[in-house]
């Protein structure tokens, strides 16, 4: 109650954000700008936070989503002059570091991975299975490259080529992004940039992360013992919350744990 007593000062409050997932622009789940937009507002709008802190556990995914969400972050940030901090749960790679490195600070675990700079691709390429079955692919396009990257063809060079000239230009928005983060508080390893991954201690010596500590008692030590919580995170409706796990999209329910198992954590 005493917060609304005139000239008592409150209890410092630290908004959590909750970044729970794979990042995709998809409607039925993962963290998006659309999804995450309302909760990352309140947070920072909502009464006047001491500091917002980022609770993270992601294996990243989609590039332009992460990059969304992060200045959305920064904006807010910069705008209301609240501190962010970034907590690392199990991971925070890829696209979930892009978005830890929209904190000024960055935590993590012992035992959280984080890192893996860099841009990936993967299909599969059916066109030998489809001659062994009998069936013909038949495409018709206005536009030579319009059907590039065909899985249900024999890949082209000329293809293969195309998309590592778009990796390469996320690549280095990616690099620019952390290295305008994270500044020279990077240690220069030749390794920083090359997709690799860390656990937390390492993460820490390479300056991927500024030290090893958890959420609640980083933020008490901080703000003192009386700091309270506010937690914010995507509103799910009725099917979401009790219906969607079994009615989950058959495709992008592997693509989600194909992410999650690169850094073994299927």
């Amino acid at each position: 109650m005493k917060r609304f007593i005139p000239f008592v000062k409150s209890d410092p409050v630290v908004a959590v954000i909750r970044l729970n997932g794979a990042i995709m622009a998809s409607p039925r789940g993962g963290l998006s700008d659309a999804a995450l937009a309302p909760a990352i507002e309140r947070a920072f709008r909502k009464g006047k936070p001491a500091a917002v802190a980022l609770s993270i556990n992601s294996p990243g995914g989609s590039p332009v989503q992460s990059s969304l969400i992060a200045a959305r972050i920064r904006r807010l940030s910069e705008e209301k002059e609240v501190p962010v901090h970034a907590f690392v749960e199990d991971v925070a790679a890829s696209g979930g570091y892009w978005l830890a490195c929209a904190a000024d600070h960055i935590w993590a675990d012992h035992s959280s991975i984080l890192g893996s700079i860099g841009v990936i691709s993967a299909g599969f390429g059916f066109h030998e299975a489809m001659q062994k079955i009998g069936v013909e692919r038949r495409v018709h396009t206005a536009g030579e490259d319009k059907s590039i990257l065909d899985p249900f063809r024999p890949e082209r060079a000329e293809d293969v080529d195309r998309l590592k000239d778009l990796q390469s230009d996320i690549h280095d928005a990616f690099k620019a992004h952390v290295a305008s983060r994270r500044g020279d508080r990077l240690s220069g390893d030749k390794d920083l940039f090359t997709g690799a991954f860390w656990t937390g201690a390492k993460a820490v010596e390479l300056g991927l992360a500024d030290g090893i500590a958890h959420l609640v008692p980083k933020m008490k030590d901080l703000h003192g013992d009386k700091t309270r919580f506010a937690v914010y995170g995507p509103k799910h409706s009725l099917w979401q919350r009790f219906g969607a796990q079994i009615a989950q999209d058959f495709g992008r329910g592997l693509e989600e744990q194909a992410l999650w198992a690169r850094y073994g954590l299927s």
